[in-house]
This record gives structure tokens, sequence and C-alpha cells, in this order.
């Protein structure tokens, strides 16, 4: 509860700069997310006969977390739908809060992705909406990298959540201040990220700043619920993350891949904790 609250407070800034961005698009989306998560877990739990828990806010953190996620082209029926089966499937019928696999906003995600072939395009520009390309997309089309300030800023095509890396830093850095976040995960993946860019001959700052990266080290990789309970297993699985990302990035069918690198990473967290646990109890 109280993560999820201290989380809510840092993505503020992040939610204000994307509707300044992206203006109605991004209210819209934000609004059918969060209703979507947060009507989906009170239908269940109350048709269940579970205790109602809403208050616990974790349906409102999935719901802002996949708005962030998604084009501002995406229609606000897919986001609804991909919220509720986020909150259903990936979290409620997966055990509840805190007993999920998969982090509920990027399974919601990936629903709509395979529900609702090609919305996530086109991407639009901030400020006047028009159609164009993501700075990855411009890379890998036409090997042409966008200025360093506009991908800090956050001011060119994208996600509504690859507004800033300098107010999601400042964000994930109170929440490792306030130890809600363990600093391991996004250090080892924007470190594998930027160690294996560099030496494939690309420009490792570019890559670092551009997509979805930074928001889904900082704010999904370290869900507490879908990532390791040891060190060692968060090393391992942020250094997973990462070659899966450059794999995408370098090699892969889309120029991003952060939201298939964190599930895929995901599904792998339980034997990592019984691997880490063992050889802490053998150490």
């Amino acid at each position: 509860m109280k993560m999820n609250k201290a989380l809510l407070v840092v993505l503020l800034p992040v939610v204000a700069w994307s509707i300044y961005l992206f203006r109605m698009p991004a209210v819209t989306l934000l609004f059918a997310s969060i209703l979507g998560a947060v009507l989906a877990e009170l239908a269940l739990q109350t048709a269940l006969r579970r205790p109602v828990k809403i208050t616990d806010l974790s349906a409102l953190v999935t719901g802002v977390l996949l708005a962030l996620t998604l084009s501002p082209s995406v229609p606000w029926y897919a986001a609804a739908a991909g919220a509720a089966v986020g909150v259903l499937a990936g979290k409620e019928l997966a055990g509840g809060y805190m007993k999920n696999t998969f982090n509920p906003a990027l399974f919601g995600r990936l629903f709509i992705i395979a529900a609702f072939p090609g919305s996530m395009s086109p991407w639009l520009a901030p400020y006047d909406l028009v159609t164009t390309a993501t700075p990855l997309g411009l890379m890998r089309s036409e090997g042409l990298l966008t200025p360093y300030s506009q991908l800090f800023l956050g001011t060119t095509a994208g996600s509504l959540g690859e507004t800033s890396v300098l107010l999601i830093g400042l964000g994930v850095a109170y929440l490792i201040y306030r130890r809600f976040v363990n600093w391991r995960i996004p250090v080892a993946i924007l470190a594998t990220v930027f160690v294996l860019t560099l030496a494939f001959g690309q420009d490792p700052v570019f890559h670092l700043f551009s997509g979805s990266l930074v928001l889904g080290a900082c704010f999904m990789a370290t869900d507490p619920a879908t990532s390791p309970r040891f060190n060692k297993g968060r090393w391992i699985f942020g250094i997973g993350i990462g070659v899966i990302v450059v794999a995408f990035r370098l090699w892969g069918w889309l120029p991003e891949g952060v939201t298939f690198a964190i599930l895929g990473m995901n599904a792998v967290v339980p034997l990592l904790n019984d691997l880490t646990k063992r050889k802490a109890k053998a150490a």
C-alpha cells in the first residue's frame, strides 16, 4: 500500500508531462485504462465474494502504468480491455496482489498487441499529433539518431511514458531512497544495454534514452511481486532483460522489446529465487 502510494506520487509528473505533450489522447487513454483496471478488479472480487481490495491501489497503479506504455493513437476501448485483462488474468486469477508471476500492466499491453493488431500505430509527434516515426524506428529505417536533448525531455514520438528520462529518473531515485525499489535491477538493465550496444558499434546513450527502456527498467522490472527476492537473482534478472532488449533492437522484428524482455524474465523469477536461495543457504 505504501509503495503504491509512493509510486503514484512519483508518476504524477510523468503523467502530467505526457498530457502536456499528447493532449486529449493522453487524458482519454489514462482515464480508460484506469477505469478498466479498477472496475475489472472490483467486479471479479465482488463476483467471487472475495474481500474488495481496491484501496490497496494496485489496480490504479496498473491502469496508470499500462496507459504510459501505449501509443497516443491506441483506441480507448483497447486500453480499457488491456487494463481489465492485465488485472484479471495477470493478477487476480494468478493468485492476487503480490502473488502474480507477470507484471499486470505489461501483460495487458501484450494482450492489446495480440488482440488489436496495429493499434500501436501510427505513432504521433508531441504537440501537433501528426504521424511520424519513433526515434528507434528512425534509427532502424534511416540510420538517423534523435538528439539527446529531445530524448532526455521526451519531446519525441512514442508511448505516453516515453516522456522524460529526467522525470522518470527523479521518481525512481526517490523510490530507491525510500527502499521501495531495489537499485540493482534498473542498474543491471541499463548497464547491460549500455555495454552491449557499445560493443556492437551502436550509440549507447541513444539506446538508453530512447524507447520505453527507462520507464520499464525503473517502474516495471522493479515490481516486487514479479522480480527476484535475492540480490544475485536481481542482477541476473536485470542482465537478462538488458540482453533481450538489445537483441530485439538490433536483430528483432520490432525496434523495441522492453515488454517482451520483462515478461520473459518474469517467467524465470521462481527459478532464480530457488537457485539464489539455495546458494545463500549453502554460503
